[in-house]
C-alpha cells in the first residue's frame, strides 16, 4: 500500500483540542435524530470507486426528515459534515473523513403531470426509468449518470447530449442560515460540470440541495425506451462498465479535443500506477482494476494531468473530486 497507513482507530478524532468525542456525538444523534452512528466506518463500499479509509463516524440518511435533522445536528456543533451519495465521483483519501459522513439515501420521488419531483438520494438511473415509464422524455441521459439527484443538481452532471441545466425547473435547498427555499433554475449558476454549491463550504456549512423538480415532455413510453437502450448499448460499448472507476477523471476542455482523446493521443492508455490504471477501453477512466489505493488513483491523475500538458499543453481540470484528509499532498510512495 503507498501513502501513510491510516492510524488505528480511537475514540476521538486526531486534532488535539479540535477532536471530537465520537462515543458521545453517536448517543447525541441515536436520541436526537433517532438514527444508529458507526465509528470508524469503512466508506470504500459505499462508492464506486470501492477505495478509501474510514469516516470518524457514519450516519444513513433514510428520508428528508432524517437528511435535514443530521445537517442541523453537524452544524450545531460546528461538526465537518460531508454528504455522500452514490459515491460515483469521488475518491476518498486512505486517510478517511473527518467529521460526520451522512449517506444520502433519501428516494422519494413522484410524477406531477409532465414534471418530476426526487430527493436528493434518488439515483438518476432510477430517475430515468421511473420517468420513462410514466411516458415522460428528457431524463433518459440519467441513465448514463450513476450518482444521485443531489449530486446530479451539484455537478450539472450530464451525458448524451442533455444535461441537468435542460430540464431542471427548480431546486430544493437548505440554506446556510437554516433556512429552506425553493431556487428556480436561472438561479442556480450551471453551467458546464457547474453550479453555485460548488463554490459552497467543503465543511458542509453552506447550501445543501435536498432535492429537485424537472420539467419534462410527453411522450410514448415505447419510444423512451428504445432511447435508453441506444444508450445502454453505448456504455457497454465504450466505457469499462464492471470494473471500479469514479466515471470521467477529467472535464472536457471548452475548446479542442475531449480529455479522453488527449489522454489517449499522449499514449497513456493503459498507464499504471500500484493498482490504478487508465482504462484501455476509454481513456478518461481511471480503473481500480488491481486493489489500489486512493493514493494510486491521485498520483495517476496528476501524472495524467502533467504527461497531457507536456504533450498537448492543455492543463485537464479533475471531474472526480478528492475527499477526506488530503492534508500534505503529494505523500512519500
Amino acid at each position: 500500500m503507498t501513502g501513510p497507513v491510516p492510524a488505528a482507530p480511537s475514540d476521538a478524532t486526531p486534532g488535539g483540542a479540535a477532536a471530537l468525542d465520537l462515543v458521545a456525538l453517536s448517543g447525541d444523534i441515536a436520541r436526537r435524530v433517532g438514527v444508529k452512528a458507526e465509528r470508524h466506518a469503512p466508506l470504500a463500499k459505499l462508492t464506486t470507486m470501492r477505495l478509501g479509509g474510514p469516516a470518524d463516524l457514519l450516519v444513513t440518511a433514510h428520508n428528508g426528515f432524517e437528511l435535514r435533522a443530521l445537517i442541523r445536528f453537524a452544524r450545531s456543533r460546528a461538526i465537518p459534515l460531508t454528504l455522500l451519495g452514490r459515491g460515483s465521483n469521488v475518491v476518498i483519501s486512505d486517510r478517511g473523513i473527518r467529521g460526520l459522513v451522512v449517506h444520502v439515501r433519501a428516494e422519494g420521488s413522484r410524477i406531477e403531470g409532465t414534471t418530476y419531483v426526487a430527493e436528493a438520494g434518488v439515483p438518476m438511473a432510477r430517475a430515468a426509468t421511473e420517468t420513462q415509464k410514466a411516458g415522460l422524455s428528457g431524463m433518459e441521459f440519467g441513465l448514463a449518470v450513476p450518482g444521485s439527484v443531489g449530486g446530479a443538481v451539484w455537478a450539472n452532471a450530464g451525458a448524451h447530449g442533455s444535461d441537468v441545466r435542460a430540464i431542471i425547473e427548480s431546486a430544493d435547498v437548505l440554506l446556510a442560515d437554516g433556512s429552506e427555499a425553493r431556487i428556480a433554475a436561472p438561479e442556480l449558476g450551471l453551467g458546464y460540470r457547474e453550479s453555485r454549491f460548488k463554490s459552497e463550504p467543503a465543511d458542509g456549512s453552506g447550501e445543501i440541495v435536498l432535492g429537485a423538480t424537472f420539467r419534462l415532455e410527453a411522450a410514448e413510453s415505447d419510444v423512451i425506451k428504445e432511447r435508453l437502450d441506444d444508450i445502454r448499448k453505448w456504455r457497454q460499448a465504450h466505457q469499462p462498465l464492471g470494473i471500479p472507476s469514479a466515471g470521467s477523471t477529467f472535464r472536457n476542455p471548452a475548446e479542442g479535443p475531449s480529455a479522453g482523446a488527449l489522454i489517449e493521443q499522449a499514449g497513456l492508455k493503459g498507464l499504471q500506477e500500484g493498482g490504478a490504471t487508465v482504462s484501455e477501453k476509454h481513456a478518461n477512466f481511471v480503473v481500480n482494476d488491481r486493489k489500489g489505493t486512493a493514493a494510486d488513483v491521485r498520483r495517476l491523475v496528476d501524472t495524467v494531468r502533467r504527461r497531457v500538458a507536456g504533450d498537448a499543453g492543455v492543463d485537464l481540470q479533475p471531474e472526480i473530486v478528492f475527499l477526506g484528509d488530503w492534508e500534505g499532498w503529494p505523500w512519500p510512495a
